[in-house]
């Protein structure tokens, strides 16, 4: 049988998206720890099924992936001091890497969802990535334009330029995903799919799906840093 989240685990969350000071959270840390260890299960579980398709997954476990529920307020105008989720990020190096990977953000209020791509890269990653969707946009379109993609992820998400991007003319076949400063591929989990029993099986099925796109934007960031 395969794993699943608990129903505390997104009362949790929700009641802290409505709660969030460090005096209920103190109160309730023993419902925080239970919840965390759900969750931590359930990746654990998600890497070993991960890994018959994506390598990455080998060798990390659910502490590799899971961020910290303490916000870093110092030089946020939000001052709430914990996160109303719990996010887990897969990729070469965990959590803190910033090459193209697989995130599960679980939040209470219908508010989870799946997402794969390359978040905010920096210069040299985005440049290159652009040069490769140039190079290889008929590739590109058939894996975001597709059917089965798009019903699942809809549109690809993240911050655009307004104008074309350095090197480009605005009339490249290709102009529209130029644009992008991140590509993300983002598909909603409502809450009566995350405590569904077939939850696992709609997570791997969805970052199988997610792959070939990681794939095509992992490829031109190999050899950088190499020379």
């Amino acid at each position: 049988m395969s794993v699943t989240i608990a129903k505390s685990t997104l009362q949790f969350l929700s009641d802290l998206s409505r709660n969030n000071t460090r005096e209920w959270f103190a109160d309730n840390k023993p419902r925080y720890e239970a919840a965390r260890k759900d969750y931590l299960g359930f990746l654990d579980e998600m890497l070993r099924e991960m890994s018959h398709f994506e390598p990455v997954a080998n060798n990390q476990t659910g502490k590799d992936l899971v961020f910290r529920i303490y916000r870093d307020v110092r030089f946020s105008n939000d001052k709430r001091p914990y996160k109303d989720h719990f996010g887990a990020y897969v990729a070469d190096g965990g959590r803190k890497s910033i090459l193209p990977g697989y995130y599960l953000h679980l939040a209470g209020n219908n508010n989870s969802f799946l997402a794969g791509g390359l978040w905010m890269p920096p210069a040299d990653y985005l440049k290159a990535v652009r040069q490769e969707i140039d190079y290889s946009l008929d590739e590109f379109k058939a894996i975001v334009e597709s059917p089965d993609f798009k019903k699942k992820f809809g549109e690809l998400q993240g911050e655009q330029l307004k104008t074309t991007p350095k090197g480009y003319d605005k009339d490249n076949p290709a102009i529209e995903y130029l644009r992008f400063k991140g590509w993300n591929a983002v598909m909603p989990l409502p809450d009566k799919v995350v405590l569904g029993s077939d939850f696992m099986n709609v997570v791997l099925d969805g970052f199988k799906d997610l792959k070939p796109f990681n794939d095509f934007l992992t490829a031109p960031l190999k050899d950088i840093g190499e020379d």
